[in-house]
């Protein structure tokens, strides 16, 4: 095995050759997500393309899809597959759009499964957009009268900002499950380059902040967090969006979205069907999943700010059909090989919640 100090320089330099691919040929919504913390990397022998993934189960399961040129992506598709069956394993691309699904469609050693929708906006018709929406400009109007003020953030300023972790700590208290990983990373403060950040600050402390993720073949960004404070005054979040759109509307981007929307219908694509066990799992997933993670209003959110249009999102698996097992390795993907316990923290944790709302009316009903 090597000295520590040598895998380290080896890690290194491959993450700075990945991020100088994405940079070059990123063109998925998550492209610049493999660049976070917790990724393998698989090169092309032509220097070329890069894979970013985790090993899980029986699969790697891909972040996005393969960055490299257009021209090269059936092939690098076929190399990385082939470089993963001698390994015994087999591939699953979590999070795929149009290019990717576009090469495999035809293909009957691939399967997909849609896993939801993206809303997407051309910046320079955000401000007329938003001219329309009274009710959006009225929650803008909200939040200022309170005092929150916007401002870009230097990637210097940002990075492992002591400020923004706290903000960062304090919506975990938000969420129904301990925070998940891979393509959903939280813990982006220590790599910053290349991306933006925008805060949201009350009587000077951070209410809220943004990170926007490059898309850069497409001129565009990705919204990958929005964390706030649990006591940010109403429009906090809204208002936050809207000052970075309009600034991305400034500088003549092309593209932006608030990425994946999981278990969304909003996308128009050609008649298709998750397989059928998919369906009734992921429609108990919707009903009864609300405690751990909000679906509906994580879609009703993006929907009010009222997009141009949706994008489909897929998981593209290399078997003829989508096997329960390639589902299992997703789940090892995003808990880090321990979905039960995660299950189980959020188990425990809706129910620590639920305890303390009837404590609450119980000591409301006896305090009358």
């Amino acid at each position: 095995m090597l000295p520590a100090t040598q895998r380290n320089s080896r890690a290194d330099a491959g993450f700075r050759l990945a991020r100088e691919l994405v940079v070059k040929y990123g063109w998925n919504t998550t492209c610049f997500q493999i660049v976070n913390p917790g990724l393998e990397y698989w090169f092309g022998g032509d220097g070329e393309s890069v894979v970013g993934y985790v090993t899980s189960g029986k699969s790697r399961v891909v972040a996005g899809a393969p960055v490299c040129s257009k021209a090269n992506l059936p092939a690098v598709v076929e190399a990385f597959e082939s470089d993963a069956r001698g390994s015994g394993l087999g591939v699953c691309y979590f999070g795929a759009e149009a290019r990717l699904e576009g090469v495999v469609r035809d293909s009957k050693h691939h399967s997909r499964i849609l896993l939801g929708a993206q809303p997407v906006w051309k910046p320079s018709n955000w401000p007329k957009i938003m001219a329309g929406r009274a009710s959006l400009r009225a929650q803008f109007n909200r939040a200022r009268n309170k005092g929150v003020e916007i401002r870009e953030w230097s990637v210097e300023e940002a990075t492992n900002n002591a400020s923004l972790r706290e903000c960062l700590e304090a919506w975990f208290t938000l969420k129904g499950l301990p925070p998940l990983h891979f393509v959903i990373e939280p813990e982006t403060l220590g790599r910053l380059e290349n991306r933006r950040i925008f805060v949201a600050e009350h009587n000077s402390r951070v209410a809220a902040f943004l990170v926007l993720s490059p898309i850069p073949t497409r001129k565009g960004w990705l919204t990958e967090q929005f964390p706030h404070h649990p006591q940010a005054p109403n429009g906090t979040v809204e208002l936050m969006m809207d000052s970075a759109v309009r600034q991305l509307c400034n500088e003549g981007d092309e593209y932006v979205t608030l990425g994946l929307s999981p278990l969304s219908k909003r996308a128009t694509i050609e008649p298709f069907d998750n397989p059928l066990w998919l369906r009734i799992l992921l429609a108990w997933m919707r009903k009864h999943g609300q405690r751990f993670y909000n679906f509906d209003g994580l879609d009703a959110f993006k929907a009010k700010m009222t997009p141009e249009y949706w994008e489909p999102v897929f998981a593209i698996s290399n078997e003829p059909e989508f096997s329960v097992s390639t589902l299992y390795s997703i789940a090892l993907a995003f808990t880090e090989n321990h979905p039960f316990r995660v299950i189980a923290d959020g188990l425990g944790k809706a129910a620590g919640t639920e305890l303390r709302t009837a404590r609450r009316k119980v000591a409301g009903i006896f305090g009358k």
